[in-house]
Formats: C-alpha cells, structure tokens, sequence
C-alpha cells in the first residue's frame, strides 16, 4: 500500500479520540437551553428572543414593590360623592336637525305647552351647542364617576332625536337625582359675551310644581356659577341676569316638570366671536366639565 493511501487511515486514528469529547460538547450545549439553543433559538448577534428577555412582574405578580402592596385602591364609599345620583341633561341633540316634524310635536310643561325639543344654536363656524354640550356632559360625566358618584346623561348622541323637555324633566325624577344639571351654550348676538344660570322660578299649574326644588335649586346654582366662574375664567353674563349670573324662569320644561334640584347653565354665547373661541376649545371644555363637577360636589357636601 503506498504512503498515500495510508494517510487517511493515519487521519482516522487522529480523529478517534476526539469524537467522545464532541459528543458531550453537544450534551452540554443541549443542556442550556430546552430548546437546544443557550442564545434562546436567535442567531448570534441577533436581537433578543421573546423567551431570553427578563419577565417584568405585573401589577397582580408577588414581585411587586413594598408600596403597591401597602396601598390599595380607594373604595368606592370612601370617595366623596359615594352614593349620589347625579343626571346631566347635555341640551339638545345632534341629530334634532334631521326630525323637524319630531321635535316640533308640542308637550305639556305645566305652564304652557312647547315644542319636544330644538336643534339649538351654533357658532357662526359651524359647531353645533348640541355637540358642545355632549361633549362637556362626557367630559363632566368621567370627573364625576371618579368622585364615585352614579351619573346617568338624559341622552348620549345616540337617539333619533330628543329626548323631549318632559321626558329631560322626568329622566332626573325617576332616578331620585341629588343634582341635576342642563348644559346649554346661548345664542345671542354680538357682543353679548359670559355666562349665566338659570333657576326654576315658583311654578304650580296643572302638571307642574317647583314648591319644593325651588330653594334647593338656588343653592345649587349658587355653588355652580361660583365653581364655573373659577374654572374657567368666564364672567358672568353682560346681557341677561344684570351682572349677577343668574336669571329665574317658569317657561322651561326642563325646570317646571322637576322634583329634584336642578338648574341649566348656559357656559356662553356661541354667536359671540371671543365667547366661541372658548367654547371650541377643547382645553376650555375641560374646565368647564371641572366647574360644572365642582359646583354640584360643593352642593352635595354641603
């Protein structure tokens, strides 16, 4: 046999004892990883694996910190408007436009009779009161659930139309409400700028009586143009009310039909060019959902 052909049996030989130790090179490079991989399946350089990255607890897990588990939750009745039943009545609706026929049907108010509703005023821009005053009941609904209170709004943009000013009236009564408020923005000209609340006058005729709300109510609005007014920065109204932010109706639906407290709030003039800059103002809406939750809270506690 030549040289040549006994090199490889030479190589063979060499190889031999080598064989067992890549053996266990291969147990121990199992052994890491379950899934044959100590890089966790990625190649080398890779980006991390999900199963390589460390596992963070969660907010339930027993690694969380010493503070969460020494703090907890508030109840419910440990929030300061616990137990209350608040109704926020967002005036109009945004689609009252659609059904003239619907919202013209007249309804008895006591007094007089009226229409089921109306479609409301709107910015010489274009943004409809119906749109702002859901918007703000929205946003003052959020702030008053996490005082822990009930809040239920008279309608949510999801009717046809309405509701009617009887049906808005009987909504507060039927939940037994603490405090119900009726969010408007007003339509009057030019130059007439602020804003105002209105209370229910004395009214009992036929269907209605506000013998019993009538002083609540006032103290009710009392605490809501006081909070508003913080809030937001408004004044009170320079057209209605002689500067005192307020003004007494018996010709609203709305009010003579209540047996609970309530008022409405007109939170500004639409058709006013420095009023509308508010009033679309999304940041403004804000504050007034917190002066329209701040007034009724400082009413429930007192």
């Amino acid at each position: 046999m030549s040289s040549q052909n006994r090199r490889p049996l030479r190589t063979y030989l060499l190889l031999a004892p080598v064989a067992p130790l890549a053996f266990a090179g291969v147990l121990v490079w199992q052994s890491v990883d379950g899934d044959g991989s100590a890089s966790g399946g990625r190649e080398p350089g890779g980006p991390p694996s999900a199963s390589s990255s460390p596992t963070r607890p969660t907010a339930g897990d027993p690694e969380d910190s010493n503070d969460s588990k020494n703090t907890k939750d508030p109840e419910v009745g440990d929030l300061p408007l616990a137990g209350k039943v608040i109704v926020l009545d967002p005036g109009h609706n945004p689609n009252n436009r659609d059904h003239a026929a619907e919202i013209n049907r007249q309804v008895d108010i006591g007094t007089v009779r009226k229409e089921c509703d109306t479609t409301g005023t709107a910015t010489n821009g274009g943004y409809a009161e119906a749109d702002f005053t859901l918007d703000v009941a929205r946003r003052a609904r959020t702030l008053l659930r996490a005082q822990g209170a009930q809040v239920r709004l008279t309608h949510d943009g999801k009717r046809e139309f309405g509701p009617c000013i009887d049906e808005r009236a009987e909504a507060g009564n039927k939940a037994g409400a603490d405090a119900v408020v009726s969010i408007h923005a007003d339509g009057g000209g030019p130059g007439a700028r602020g804003f105002h609340v209105i209370l229910p006058g004395r009214v009992s005729e036929g269907k209605a009586d506000t013998t019993a709300i009538v002083k609540p109510s006032r103290k009710l609005g009392k605490e809501l143009k006081a909070h508003f007014a913080e809030e937001t920065g408004s004044k009170p109204s320079n057209y209605v009310g002689n500067d005192t932010g307020f003004t007494v109706r018996t010709d609203l639906g709305g009010l003579n039909l209540s047996t609970v407290p309530k008022v409405f709030i007109e939170c500004g003039n639409m058709r006013d060019a420095k009023d509308a800059d508010r009033l679309t103002d999304a940041v403004w809406r804000q504050r007034a959902a917190h002066g329209i939750t701040n007034g009724i809270g400082a009413f429930l506690a007192g």
